[in-house]
């Protein structure tokens, strides 16, 4: 059943390609942002966070293991299911604070927002044909 849901759906080459732009980009600029965090796991939002510190451990995790499983394209919807649940918590915590949703500088849950479409996608489209999901789990017609 793992296999099935890690199979590719088969895109033209040029959708692949832009899929593997798009996972390369994204992928390396989620490492820069979690590789502070993975540093100290448990407790990078500080000693008076909202947030648990193992929550916050799964959310550094998210971000520098999905980066790299974005990059090889590999485990792709879960790395995507990952990036997707930390990004909508950042959205919402962003939100619930009054951030608006561009604001020069930091604050605003635009960029956050971006990355929750953008793990959607890749969620829901896959990662093309040129991934470590294609070559290892093959590709639905």
């Amino acid at each position: 059943m793992l296999k099935r849901f890690l199979r590719v759906t088969d895109l033209p080459p040029p959708a692949s390609a832009a899929l593997l732009a798009l996972r390369v980009v994204t992928g390396i600029a989620f490492i820069f942002h979690g590789w502070g965090k993975i540093q100290n796991p448990f407790g990078w939002m500080g000693p008076d966070a909202p947030v648990p510190g193992f929550l916050q451990a799964l959310a550094a995790l998210s971000e520098v293991g999905g980066g790299l499983a974005w990059i090889l394209g590999l485990l792709t919807p879960l790395a995507s299911l990952g990036i997707a649940a930390t990004m909508a918590v950042a959205v919402l915590s962003h939100v619930t604070r009054g951030d608006p949703f561009f604001a020069m500088g930091s604050g605003s849950y635009e960029v956050a927002l971006v990355y929750l479409c953008i793990a959607l996608v890749l969620l829901l489209v896959g990662p093309g044909r040129f991934s470590a999901d294609a070559a290892i789990f093959g590709r639905k017609s």
